[in-house]
């Protein structure tokens, strides 16, 4: 993945910081500020919270990265990508996509309820094949 051509397509500045982040993101899949936090900050030890929190927060502003709420845990940031879902083992916390467009459960809720709704997130949990063998 190119990430400087990521970053300059949602007309951000490629700055080191923010390629690293992505690079995390993309091969961590979903990961929390504090694991972030901590992987970032062996390539970049002076990188405060406040720093990383900016960051994250200038990427959602254009859509180039997303967060997941979790009930009960800390939210994850991940790459936007297409349309999807999410499921989550109660067990070992793993967190995987799955292929959904929420977008006609997000139609079908506004006309019911007439709010605007302007976002959908799905997180559904469950027990992964792995810890059900337990």
């Amino acid at each position: 993945m190119k990430y400087e051509h990521l970053l300059k397509q949602h007309q951000l500045k490629a700055t080191p910081q923010r390629m690293a982040i992505i690079d995390l993101m993309h091969h961590r899949g979903h990961i929390n500020i504090d694991d972030l936090y901590q992987a970032i900050r062996e390539k970049f030890a002076s990188i405060s919270l406040a720093t990383l929190y900016k960051n994250i927060h200038t990427m959602m502003d254009v859509s180039l990265i997303r967060e997941i709420k979790i009930p009960g845990q800390k939210t994850k940031y991940e790459i936007e990508k297409e349309a999807h879902a999410h499921v989550m083992c109660k067990c070992c916390g793993e967190l995987k996509d799955i292929p959904f467009n929420p977008n006609s459960l997000l139609k079908t809720s506004m006309d019911i309820s007439h709010y605007k709704a302007d976002e959908v997130s799905i997180v559904i949990s469950g027990t992964c094949p792995e810890c059900q063998k337990r």
